[in-house]
């Protein structure tokens, strides 16, 4: 398949990368490499896709781009756009959407980022992908969407019209935006709850990463809520795993579509992609201090707005959509990720 990604110098978009290219798929990476964080990490992650691409023969082209600018979405879609030896002329059959402004605090410093990007750049897309026929979409929600829902675990049929960010606020509009296309344009499309996603490679302004660099740099690390938080951590490789077999899935299923025997309610789908094994956020800041030999100087606030206590993903629907269960443990992938950060800084000090 000649597979669109959007916001692939990004976390999650870099991985999905990775395995697509591996799997000698064609792949056409999008992004505008903001500098909502470090802009050299995505850089970096630019460069290992060109490096993996050209070690394995597979088609790879980066195109930085905004999705709120039409132009850039104009050439993205159009073939005679990209060097002809790199691609063949399939169209593109496959998007997947996961560029967004992300974070759930800057939401509520910088609102303009979010609709710009969440709101207008995914109306954007989403047109696009109508407007060149493409078979399927597939795009990034989250678990910001459950709110402040007390009921534990959180399921795809929970009522979640009262969201207590922007950010949340964004992708449920993502959500009922994509059923709306799929109901009027018979557009399949799946969007995905991802439950705190963490591993190699990640977000410099998520815990993980923030808490990481603190330690090493002997400052003191903000813990909010006095420690009492409860979250579904997913590791990264069961991401892209989960992603990897809907992708599969996805493209067998669109064949059947052509046949009368297509059953439209399987057009719109939303799947929480997460562990289904919240833990608490002082246990997995001690692994943190395990894997770093090195105690966190803590200092423990009251919660943040936007936040939410606790997060847990009931997983059954996409287990028994792919026949996959994410099961990382939290102490094998903060250990990756210790041994990717040390590795990638080269700055560690005992």
């Amino acid at each position: 398949m000649k597979i669109l990604v959007t916001g692939a110098a990004g976390f999650i978009g870099y991985h999905l990368c990775v395995r697509l290219l591996e799997n000698n798929h064609e792949v056409i990476g999008f992004d505008n490499v903001n500098d909502y964080y470090d802009q050299s990490l995505k850089l970096d992650r630019i460069k290992e896709l060109n490096k993996r691409a050209d070690e394995s023969g597979s088609s790879f082209y980066f195109f930085k781009g905004d999705l709120g600018n039409n132009d850039d979405l104009n050439n993205v879609f159009n073939l005679d756009f990209y060097p002809k030896e790199i691609f063949t002329n399939a169209k593109i059959s496959l998007v997947v959407n996961l560029a967004a402004q992300a974070g759930v605090r800057y939401s509520i410093e910088n609102p303009s980022a979010y609709v710009n990007s969440n709101l207008v750049g995914f109306c954007n897309i989403i047109e696009k992908c109508r407007l060149n026929d493409v078979d399927n979409f597939i795009y990034a929600s989250s678990s910001s969407v459950y709110g402040g829902n007390k009921k534990l675990p959180f399921k795809e049929t929970d009522i979640v019209d009262k969201p207590i960010s922007l950010y949340a606020a964004t992708k449920k509009s993502n959500e009922l935006i994509a059923h709306t296309y799929s109901h009027l344009f018979n557009l399949s499309s799946i969007g995905l709850r991802f439950f705190t996603v963490y591993g190699p490679w990640g977000r410099p302004d998520m815990a993980l990463f923030k808490f990481t660099k603190s330690i090493i740099e002997n400052k003191p690390i903000k813990v909010f809520n006095y420690g009492n938080m409860i979250r579904d951590f997913t590791y990264i490789d069961d991401v892209v795993e989960s992603l990897f077999l809907l992708i599969n899935k996805t493209y067998n299923f669109s064949e059947t579509k052509k046949n009368e025997h297509f059953d439209k309610n399987e057009n719109y789908k939303i799947f929480n992609v997460g562990n289904s094994d919240p833990k608490n956020l002082k246990d997995y800041i001690k692994l943190i201090e395990k894997y770093l030999c090195k105690k966190a100087d803590i200092i423990f606030e009251e919660i943040q707005p936007g936040d939410v206590e606790a997060t847990y993903a009931c997983t059954e629907s996409l287990e028994k959509w792919i026949n996959y269960k994410p099961s990382t443990s939290i102490e094998d992938g903060i250990k990756h990720f210790i041994e990717w950060y040390l590795d990638y800084y080269k700055n560690f000090k005992t």
